[in-house]
This record gives structure tokens, C-alpha cells and sequence, in this order.
């Protein structure tokens, strides 16, 4: 999902351009060289360089057992995607350790791209992490993925809005109706992802869990997997989406909104509430500092746990992050397991939550004085991660968030007939019977 470049990370370390089709690509030492130790292949997900900073430090602790070349793939999910089926699917061999969003690590898994770790890997790699991240990374009941770092959605506000609306966001029962409301009766605007593409699949996913349902069941079945928003929770999902889209809280550019147009509208006059990552705040005061930005409206913004959809049930925050997997193909996979030990224990996970302003997966991390220091709503970020909620772990997710996003885009024509025809169409992709 979102890629944060606005962190004010205390590591600004540069990854050196190399020759297409990668992005970038740069090899960490430690005191190997030619003919010596071998040299690990990590693909990356786009940073501001702290990934490359874990594996420098990595290599140069490994007492010359390895070295690393790191390689950036692209910045969007879904090229991210395309292109390590491409290689893997190949039997490339240079892959030995690969960083996945959280989605599609039960495809990689199931395709037999990635080597599972063992029993007793998944123990030292999981200890002192949120079970919701660990859980992403599991196929078949075993570990494929190490969390690496993790995400939760806030709801954000504008304090001095909320005040003359005369509402709570932080109450424990507030809910979508109400902020709807709210915004509708102060003439100002909620913003979300409404584009067509994963933030949205975000949106409604989380609504639908919050809601008690699933988008799908019986995901361990594949294919055969049942569509199931045709229920309660897919009803009021699809009445949230619409009513919003709908009325006069909807943004302009709600059905193009993405992370950063839905940021844009937040900080503008119109806003008053977001739905958006915890970078955003980093965001903002980075742009207060370099004055494109009031400090007012800094001052102004106010956070809160995930709105809830009924009253009486905790939401389910949209859970996000990104996994790290050894390459099936791997010719070292002992060294690679060792580098993927190195570079996700805690201090690293808390360093890059400061440097990258990626939240953690670990527990203890948000306990530390520099985070705590950084981040006022620590305690905020570690619930809503921990009482997250994952969007379908199944190997055809592709098709399954495909199938959703067309049939509920634009948002405006959600309707009470949208989940019963989403399952339909879902159906048809799952059995190959139509197509995206």
C-alpha cells in the first residue's frame, strides 16, 4: 500500500540507480569479496533508505558469512507484484530474500515461490510480535512471511471541527453515522480512497469486518471459496459507502482518491475528518516545517481509533505492513534466514519506525522512549495493529480484490444491490468463468 516519502528519517541514506528492469540497486558489504562469502539478494520495498541501512549493519555484523545487494522494486503493489511472479515463476535463483505486502503472501506461499520457515524459525523470528502481523504471514499453518513492518488506519479529525459539531471521535462508540452527520451538518468533508485500486478494496474490507462479516469464507478452499458480502455486514457496508459518496461530506475526487488526494482535502478549509496511515502526521508537521503548511493546522489535528460500524462492536482497523520471505529458489537459503533474523529483530523494527515512519510489529517497541517521544499516539497505533483486521489471506487475492472494486466503484453507485452482485461476479472470476 502507501509508500511514505515524507518521513524525516534521522537515516537519509541513498539507494545508487542501476540498469533496468530494477529500480535501484545497491551491494552491502561485509568482508567478503570476490570468490568469498556469498552475496544475498534482498528485494526491497521503495524507502527512504532504511532498509538498506538494516542490511549494511546486517552484513557488517555477519562476520564476513555474507553479503547483501539490495534491489528496490517498484513503487505500487501491484508492479511490485507482477514482477516477482515474473522471476519466480522463472525459477530464479537470485532471490534470496523478498519483501511482499501483507496480501499477497498466501499467493506466493500457495504458487510454492517461497521456502516456509520451520517450527522452530518461526518462533525466534515471531517473538514479542502482535499476533495480527504474524498472522498475514501464515499459509497452511506455517509461517512464509516475517512481518516486517506494520500498519494500521486512524481516523484523524480536526479538533476545532469535531468541537463545534459537538462530537467525540475518540468515544469507543463512535461510528460512521455519526461522523457522517457531523461533517454533513458543519459543511465539511470526510476523506477517504475511493479510486479504483487496493486503498479502496481498504475501505470496504474494513467496514465489512467491523460489521461482523468477511468478504470471503473458507479461504482455505481456493477457488471454491464462498463470496459472502451478500450478508448483514456487506448490507451496511455498501449503505456506508453510498450514503457517504453520496452526500455533501464526499470529496470532489472521492472516486480518484488515493492516500494523498484524501491527505490534500484533509488539511484544505473542507477538511474535518481522514481515514488514513499514521505517516500523515509525520507528513504534515514535515510540511509545517518546510512552510508549506500552517502549524495551526497541525496543531489542529486530532486522532482516534477506527470508526465503528455499529455501536456495539469494536471496529476492525484496516490492517496493512509487509512481509519477508525466502525465495523458493534461493541457493543459500541458511545465510538468507540468518539475514531475515538479523534485519527484523526489534531495535531495527523500532530504529525504522523512526526512520521511515513505518510502525512496528513488535509489541515492545511502542514502549521505547524515542518512539513514544516521536509518536503521541503510540499506544493508539500498537491497539489498532493488534485489533486489526487482515483483508482476505487467500492465494487469489488479486481476483478477489479485483472483483470488489469494480463492482462497488465509483463509490456513488453503491447500493443495496452491490454486495449480492459483487458475489456473483466474484464467483464467476474465482471458477474462470468471466474475467476482470
Amino acid at each position: 500500500m502507501r509508500r511514505n516519502q515524507f518521513a524525516r528519517g534521522r537515516r537519509r541514506r541513498a539507494i545508487a540507480l542501476a540498469s533496468a528492469p530494477l529500480v535501484a540497486a545497491t551491494l552491502l558489504s561485509g568482508c567478503g569479496s570476490q570468490g568469498g562469502p556469498p552475496t544475498l539478494t534482498w528485494y526491497i520495498l521503495p524507502d527512504n533508505g532504511g532498509s538498506a541501512a538494516r542490511a549494511q549493519e546486517c552484513a557488517d555484523a555477519s562476520g564476513g558469512a555474507y553479503q547483501v545487494r539490495i534491489e528496490s522494486l517498484p513503487s505500487t503493489a501491484t508492479a511490485q507484484r507482477e514482477q516477482m511472479v515474473r522471476r519466480l515463476a522463472a525459477g530464479d535463483t537470485s532471490i534470496d530474500v523478498v519483501s511482499l505486502d501483507v496480501v499477497f503472501t498466501a499467493e506466493f506461499a500457495n504458487a510454492g515461490f517461497l521456502r516456509p520457515y520451520t517450527a522452530e524459525e518461526t518462533t525466534r523470528l515471531t517473538a514479542g510480535m502482535l499476533p495480527s502481523p504474524v498472522e498475514t504471514g501464515m499459509w497452511d499453518d506455517q509461517l512464509f512471511g516475517a512481518p516486517y513492518k506494520s500498519n494500521a488506519q486512524l481516523l484523524w479529525y480536526r479538533k476545532s471541527e469535531a468541537a463545534a459539531a459537538g462530537v467525540d471521535p475518540t468515544s469507543p462508540t463512535f461510528t460512521w453515522d455519526e461522523m457522517l452527520k457531523a461533517a454533513v451538518g458543519q459543511g465539511k468533508k470526510i476523506s477517504t480512497q475511493g479510486q479504483r485500486y487496493e486503498g479502496y478494496m481498504v475501505w470496504i474490507n474494513a467496514l465489512v469486518l467491523s460489521a461482523g462479516g468477511e468478504v470471503l469464507q473458507d479461504v482455505e478452499a481456493g477457488r471454491n471459496a464462498k463470496p459472502s458480502l451478500a450478508s448483514p455486514a456487506g448490507d451496511k457496508a455498501a449503505e456506508i459507502v453510498g450514503n457517504l459518496a453520496r452526500s455533501s461530506a464526499a470529496p470532489v475526487d472521492l472516486s480518484n482518491a488515493a492516500e494523498e488526494q484524501a491527505r490534500a482535502t484533509f488539511q484544505s478549509e473542507e477538511g474535518m475528518f481522514m481515514l488514513n496511515w499514521p505517516y500523515v502526521l509525520a507528513a504534515a508537521r514535515s510540511a509545517a516545517e518546510a512552510g508549506t503548511l500552517p502549524q495551526e493546522v497541525v496543531d489542529d489535528i486530532g486522532w482516534a481509533r477506527y470508526p465503528r460500524v455499529l455501536p456495539d462492536r469494536p471496529s476492525a482497523p484496516p490492517l496493512g505492513g509487509a512481509n519477508l520471505g525466502i525465495g523458493a529458489y534461493s541457493e543459500h537459503p541458511d545465510q538468507a534466514v540468518a539475514l531475515v533474523e538479523c534485519i527484523n529483530a526489534e531495535p531495527k523494527a523500532t530504529q525504522y519506525m523512526l526512520d521511515e515512519s513505518e510502525p512496528s510489529p513488535y509489541a515492545a517497541s511502542y514502549d521505547d522512549p524515542a518512539i513514544r517521544a516521536e509518536y503521541a499516539n503510540a499506544d493508539l497505533i500498537r491497539e489498532s495493529i493488534a485489533d486489526g483486521g487482515p483483508r482476505p489471506l487467500t492465494p487469489f487475492y488479486t481476483d478477489v480484490a479485483g472483483a470488489v472494486t469494480q463492482t462497488w466503484h465509483p463509490p456513488a453507485s453503491v447500493t443495496a444491490e452491490t454486495p449480492e452482485r459483487t458475489d456473483q461476479f466474484m464467483a464467476d472470476v474465482l471458477a474462470g468463468r468471466r474475467l476482470l
